[in-house]
C-alpha cells in the first residue's frame, strides 16, 4: 500500500509518498507560502527536483498541487488517486485524549480542536491538512499521528507539575512533551541495533535538532522527558530558552518594559543558542566555525547547549536507575561530530568511551561507543516519516 505522509504547518506542508511494503519513498517535497504566493518543491525517486511557484491562497489548493504532482504523466510516481491507500497526518498535540494513533473521524477531529490551546500554532494548521485532504481525497482513510502521544506513559510523578493542583483539573496543565513519533521511532531501531527486546532495554534517547528534546524510554515506554506543556521548556535549543527561572520574566518585563507577548516573543525566538551567541546564528555549523575562530559568546552558546544536554542525560539515568543505550538523532545529533564528543565527555562515569573514527561519520547509523564502553552510545538518524506511515498502515 502506498502512504501519503502529510506534515502541516500554518504556512507550509511537507510530504512523501511511501511504499509501506517496501518502505521505499516514492516522492516527497514540500509547499511553502501557502496564503502567501505559494511554492510547490517536489521530487520523486531518483528524478530531479523540480521547484514551481504557484498560487496557493489555502491548503486546499496546496494538497491539489501535490496529487497533481504525484500524478503527472511524466514526473509523477502513480497514476492516480486509486494508488494510494491511506493518509497519515503529523498532529502535535493529542492532550490526555490521545495516547496513540487514531483513524480520523468527525469526533477524533473535533477533540483535536479542544486541545488548541495547548498548541494554537500547530493544531489548527494540522486540522487544515486534514480537512483540505479529505476534501479531495474522499473515501480514503485518514489517520491522525501525536506528537504527544508516545509520552502519555509518563507516570504523574514525572508529569505533574508544582502548581495548584486545580490548574490540572481545569486546564490540564501538566508535561506532555513532544517529538514523541521521532522517540518513538529512534527507540525501537536502537532495541533492534543491539539485538535487546525493546520491553527489556534502558534507552535515553537525545532528539537534537533546532528544536531539541531528551526522553527517557524504560521497557519501551517514555517515562520521562524534557519539553513540557509546551515545547519551550527543557533543553536550550536554536531560539528556545529552555529551563529558566521563572522570576526571570517579571525581573526583564520591568526592566525592558514587556508584555506577555513580548515575553514570549522573546523566550521562543530570540533566546537559546541564537541569543546566547549574541545573535550570530542558530546554527550550529555558523557556531562551531564562528567559535574556532575565536569567537566567545559562540563558544559559550556551544558549552551551554552540550552541558544542558548531558545533565538531563544524567538526569534520566537516575529516573531508570540506569541506562543501557545513549542515542543522538535529528540535524545536529545525526551530523555535529564535535558536540556529540563535548557531550559524551560528562559520561565518564557511566563508563561510557568513544570511538572518535566511528564519531567522525555524519548521519549514518552507526555505535559511536568503543566495544568495552558499558553504555552503547549510538547515533540514528530519525525517520518521522516512516515512523507515520508505519502507524497508518498498522491502523488501516
Amino acid at each position: 500500500m502506498n502512504v501519503l505522509v502529510i506534515n502541516c504547518g500554518s504556512s507550509s506542508l511537507k510530504f512523501q509518498l511511501i511504499n509501506s511494503d517496501t518502505e521505499a519513498v516514492l516522492a516527497k517535497g514540500l509547499c511553502e507560502r501557502i496564503g502567501i504566493d505559494g511554492r510547490l518543491t517536489y521530487q520523486p525517486a531518483g528524478g530531479e527536483k523540480e521547484v514551481n511557484e504557484l498560487a496557493m491562497p489555502t491548503h486546499t489548493e496546496a494538497i491539489q498541487f501535490v496529487i497533481d504532482a504525484l500524478t503527472n504523466e511524466k514526473t509523477g510516481v502513480v497514476k492516480s488517486l486509486d494508488e494510494i491507500g491511506a493518509v497519515g497526518h503529523r498532529l502535535v498535540h493529542g492532550g490526555e485524549k490521545f495516547a496513540s494513533s487514531v483513524v480520523i473521524t468527525e469526533e477524533v477531529k473535533k477533540a483535536v480542536e479542544e486541545c488548541n490551546d495547548l498548541a494554537p500554532l500547530h493544531n489548527p494548521a494540522n486540522l487544515i491538512g486534514v480537512n483540505a485532504c479529505e476534501k479531495l481525497m474522499p473515501g480514503t482513510p485518514m489517520v491522525a499521528v501525536f506528537d504527544t502521544a508516545f509520552h502519555q506513559t509518563m507516570p504523574e510523578k514525572a508529569y505533574m507539575y508544582g502548581l495548584p493542583y486545580e490548574y490540572y483539573e481545569k486546564y490540564k496543565v501538566r508535561r506532555y512533551g513532544f517529538h514523541g513519533t521521532s522517540h518513538s521511532f529512534v527507540s525501537k531501531r536502537a532495541a533492534e541495533l543491539v539485538g535487546v527486546p525493546y520491553d527489556q532495554t534502558k534507552t535515553i534517547v537525545c532528539h537534537l535538532g533546532n528544536g531539541a528534546s531528551v526522553s527517557a524510554v524504560l521497557n519501551g515506554k517514555s517515562v520521562d522527558t524534557s519539553m513540557g506543556l509546551t515545547p519551550l521548556e527543557g533543553l536550550v535549543m536554536g531560539t528556545r530558552s529552555g529551563d529558566i527561572d521563572p522570576a526571570i520574566l517579571e525581573f526583564i518585563a520591568k526592566k525592558e518594559n514587556l508584555d506577555i507577548e513580548g515575553l514570549m516573543n522573546m523566550l521562543n525566538k530570540k533566546s537559546g543558542v541564537f541569543g546566547l551567541s549574541n545573535n550570530l546564528s542558530s546554527d550550529f555549523r555558523d557556531l562551531l566555525e564562528a567559535s574556532e575562530a575565536g569567537n566567545g559568546p559562540a563558544k559559550i552558546a556551544i558549552e551551554v547547549f552540550c552541558y544542558r544536554v548531558a545533565k538531563y542525560v544524567g538526569a534520566y539515568v537516575a529516573a531508570m536507575n540506569g541506562v543501557d543505550n545513549i542515542v543522538f538523532t535529528a540535524g545536529i545529533g545525526e551530523n555535529s561530530v564535535p558536540v556529540r564528543e563535548k557531550v559524551c565527555s560528562y559520561f565518564g562515569y557511566l563508563g561510557v568511551t568513544i570511538d572518535k573514527e566511528a564519531n567522525a561519520k555524519r548521519g549514518e547509523e552507526i555505535v559511536i561507543s568503543t566495544p568495552d564502553s558499558k553504555v552503547k552510545v549510538l547515533v540514528i538518524p530519525t525517520n518521522e516519516e516512516l515512523a507515520i506511515a508505519r502507524e497508518t498502515v498498522a491502523l488501516i
